[in-house]
């Protein structure tokens, strides 16, 4: 999937290995062109936006993976075809909601578990970062283990290196686009690891004690935390061309090793594609996929 300010494209290989489209515009609220001005509430609507974004995409690989061209359903769904993807946004802004809330909590309580003998606010929320961090990890890396989730890390390093490939001014062949780095500063899953840093130097400024209070600080901080660690990424993009400045995103960039990996060149074609595509778009509207909502 590539996307630009304006449109977001996805680009899925067929059975018969043809390439197939779907586009998604971006559409523009008054009300929320204001919010997103906002410094630290920015990044909550841009986080919500992304989750209902890309559950659409995902929707539309998923309804045509492993389904020959032509052979796809055609029984109509109760109610629009705009209050079908409504849902299926929904569920992606829950579903991140609920793993949040799942990320944020369990970490307070493994860490409660040594509170007889790391007793300490400081030792604390570092034991309470470290169970956050070892979490987000191991859940990466176990899920990365399975064919499907490998293949989605390995169209996601396709994806930056394509990006990579455009912004270093080469042309998009397949051999140039496998020469350049699977990692990006602008990646959104360098932010998951942002939250978790961010939230540590948040959580000094907050008591530890009681219990029940320090849950409820994580909770009523949540979005605290997501709009603080969205700024610090777009700080570190900002800063990615001062040598002295560029090595503080470096601990996005090595997640990323997790989260991408190397593709092969039939998934680097497909990349390519899609970004041709959204090329195609941004210059010509009238050049949008039939697949288009």
């Amino acid at each position: 999937m590539m996307g630009s300010k304006e449109h977001t494209v996805s680009a899925i290989r067929r059975n018969d290995n043809s390439i197939d489209y779907f586009y998604v515009e971006r559409k523009k609220n008054r009300k929320l062109q204001k919010l997103k001005k906002i410094p630290l509430l920015r990044g909550i609507i841009a986080l919500i936006e992304s989750a209902a974004n890309g559950s659409q995409h995902l929707q539309f690989a998923s309804e045509r993976y492993g389904v020959n061209p032509g052979e796809e359903s055609t029984e109509k769904e109760e109610g629009s075809k705009l209050e079908m993807w409504l849902g299926v946004a929904a569920v992606g802004v829950i579903s991140f909601i609920f793993g949040k809330f799942l990320f944020t909590l369990i970490p307070v309580f493994l860490a409660q578990l040594f509170h007889t003998w790391l007793p300490g606010k400081t030792a604390q929320i570092l034991l309470e970062s470290a169970f956050k961090l070892i979490l987000l990890l191991s859940y990466i890396y176990i899920v990365s283990l399975t064919p499907l989730i490998k293949r989605v890390f390995q169209y996601h390093g396709s994806e930056h290196k394509v990006i990579n490939c455009f912004e270093n001014g080469l042309p998009l062949t397949v051999e140039n686009v496998q020469a350049q780095s699977r990692l990006h500063y602008r990646c959104g899953s360098s932010f998951m690891l942002f939250t978790v840093i961010v939230g540590m130097f948040i959580y000094f400024l907050v008591p530890t004690d009681p219990f029940w209070l320090r849950i409820v600080d994580r909770i009523l901080l949540i979005p605290v935390v997501l709009g603080v660690a969205f700024e610090v990424l777009q700080a570190t993009n900002a800063c990615r061309n001062i040598p002295v400045l560029r090595f503080l995103g470096y601990p996005g960039l090595w997640l990323q090793l997790l989260t991408t990996k190397e593709p092969k060149d039939d998934q680097v074609e497909v990349a390519i594609a899609s970004f041709n595509k959204l090329l195609e778009i941004e210059k010509d509207p009238t050049k949008i996929p039939e697949q288009a909502v």
